[in-house]
C-alpha cells in the first residue's frame, strides 16, 4: 500500500503523538508499504527518508480556530494530487489535520482521522469547531480512537457516529524486551535507593508540581525523584519546576533529590527499567503512551485518571488509579497527599511491586507492543483500500 500519515509534529521532535505516529510510520515501512508522513519542516530533520519513511515538510503552524500561517496551498495541493491509497489525519485542531477537512471531498484515496482525545472541547473559542466537526467526521471512511471511553469517542457516540475503531497505543517490544540498567550507576543513584521517576514534556500541564509535592510529603525516607522532559516552545514550567526542585530538596535536609533531565532516549528507557514506581500527575491527556512504557518496563505506575489512564490500568494491571477531580474544563487533578499515600504503600509492599511489574509486562508482551499494534492498523488499511469498509 502507499500510505499517507499526516501530523503536526514529526521526528526528530519528541512527544506522545510523534511516537505514536513515527512508530506505526516504520512497521508499516518495515512490513513493505510505501510511508510518506507530511509534517512541519524542521531544520534539524536530516533529509526526506528517515528510517524508511519519507518526510514531506511543509512550514505551516496554526489551526482552523487561530489561523494558519506558511504554505498552506502548497499543502493542500500535495493532498489533492496525492497518489496514496490511503491517508491517516493524526490528532485534531493542528494544521496538519484542520487543514485536511478542506479537501476531503477532492481526495480521492481512503480518509482516516485519528482524533486524539479533543482536548480543546471544553474551550468556548473552539465551540464553531466542534459545531461543525460532525459533519466533518461523516466525511471520513474511518475513525480511529485509542480509548473506549474518551472524550474523543464519546462525541463520536453523542453524534452517532458508528464508523469507527479502538486501536490503543503501546510501547515498542525492541526498546523495552531487554532491562537497560545502567540509569543509576550513570546518575549516580544508590541501587537500594528508592527511585521514582515522571515523564512529560514541560508544558505545565503534565503535572510535575503534583509529582513533586508528593514525593515531599511522602514519608519514604532517602529517596530520588527524576523528572523527564524536554521544552516545546519558550521555557514551559522548567523555570517553576527548577525552583520547586531546590525547595523540596531543602526541606528534606538532603534526604531527597530531584533530578530535572531532558536525556538521550536509550537513558530513557533505561530510567523505566531501574526505577521502583512511575508517577504521572497529569491534567489533560488521550493515551498517554507513558503509562504503556512504564508497564512494559516493569515499573508499576501511580497516575490521575487522565485521558484513558483507568483502561490502561485495566487493560496493563501494572498500576494504581489515584482519586481525580474532574475540572469544568475537561482537566483534572488529584491531591498531592494521595498521590503520597500511595507512593508509602507501593513501595513497603514488595510483593505487590511484583505482581504489578510481573502483571504489566506480560500484558504489555501479549497485547501492547508496537509491532502487534501497527498490524491493527495494516488490517484497517487493507480492508477500507480492498472493500471500502
Amino acid at each position: 500500500m502507499r500510505i499517507l500519515h499526516t501530523a503536526e509534529f514529526y521526528s526528530p521532535s519528541v512527544g506522545g503523538a510523534q511516537e505514536v505516529v513515527r512508530q506505526i510510520s516504520e512497521q508499516l515501512a518495515r512490513r513493505g508499504h510505501e510511508v510518506t508522513v507530511a509534517t512541519t519542516r524542521l531544520p534539524e530533520r536530516p533529509g526526506s527518508m528517515l528510517n524508511g519513511v519519507r518526510i514531506e515538510g511543509f512550514s505551516i503552524s496554526g489551526n482552523a480556530v487561530r489561523g494558519y500561517t506558511g504554505e498552506t496551498d502548497a499543502y493542500l495541493r500535495f493532498l489533492r494530487n496525492g497518489r496514496f491509497d490511503v491517508m491517516m489525519n493524526y490528532a485534531a485542531q493542528q494544521w496538519a489535520t484542520d487543514l485536511a477537512y478542506d479537501v476531503l471531498g477532492q481526495v480521492r484515496y481512503r480518509k482516516v482521522l485519528v482524533p486524539c482525545g479533543f482536548s480543546a472541547l471544553f474551550d468556548p473559542q473552539y465551540d464553531s469547531y466542534f459545531r461543525a466537526l460532525p459533519e466533518i467526521l461523516r466525511r471520513y471512511d474511518h475513525l480511529i480512537f485509542h480509548s473506549c471511553t474518551g472524550r474523543d469517542s464519546d462525541f463520536a457516540t453523542r453524534n452517532q457516529i458508528v464508523h469507527s475503531s479502538t486501536i490503543p497505543n503501546g510501547a515498542s517490544f525492541e526498546e523495552f524486551k531487554e532491562p537497560a540498567l545502567s540509569f543509576r550507576n550513570h546518575y549516580g543513584i544508590p541501587q537500594k535507593e528508592p527511585l521514582l521517576i515522571t515523564v512529560g514534556s514541560h508544558t505545565g500541564a503534565k503535572g510535575h508540581n503534583v509529582v513533586m509535592e508528593a514525593f515531599r510529603r511522602a514519608n519514604i525516607g532517602r529517596a530520588t525523584l527524576v523528572i523527564i522532559g524536554n521544552v516545546l516552545g519558550g521555557a514551559g514550567c522548567l523555570p517553576q519546576c527548577r525552583i520547586q526542585a531546590r525547595l523540596t530538596e531543602l526541606a528534606s535536609f538532603g534526604k531527597k533529590k530531584v533530578l530535572l533531565l531532558d536525556p538521550p532516549r536509550r537513558d530513557v528507557v533505561s530510567a523505566y527499567h531501574s526505577a521502583d514506581l512511575f508517577l504521572f500527575g497529569s491534567n489533560i491527556e488521550c493515551s498517554p503512551i507513558v503509562l504503556f512504557e512504564a508497564a512494559a518496563s516493569g515499573t508499576p505506575f501511580v497516575s490521575t485518571a487522565c485521558g484513558n489512564a483507568v483502561e490502561i490500568a485495566e487493560w496493563t494491571a501494572a498500576g494504581r488509579i489515584l482519586p481525580t477531580d474532574r475540572l469544568p474544563n475537561g482537566n483534572v487533578r488529584t491531591n498531592p497527599a494521595a498521590m503520597a499515600k500511595v507512593m508509602e504503600e507501593l513501595l513497603t509492599d514488595k510483593s505487590r511491586l511484583k505482581q504489578l511489574r510481573d502483571a504489566g509486562i506480560e500484558n504489555w508482551k501479549n497485547r501492547f507492543t508496537w509491532e502487534k499494534i501497527a498490524l491493527q492498523y495494516e488490517e484497517l488499511y487493507l480492508r477500507l483500500v480492498t472493500n471500502g469498509g
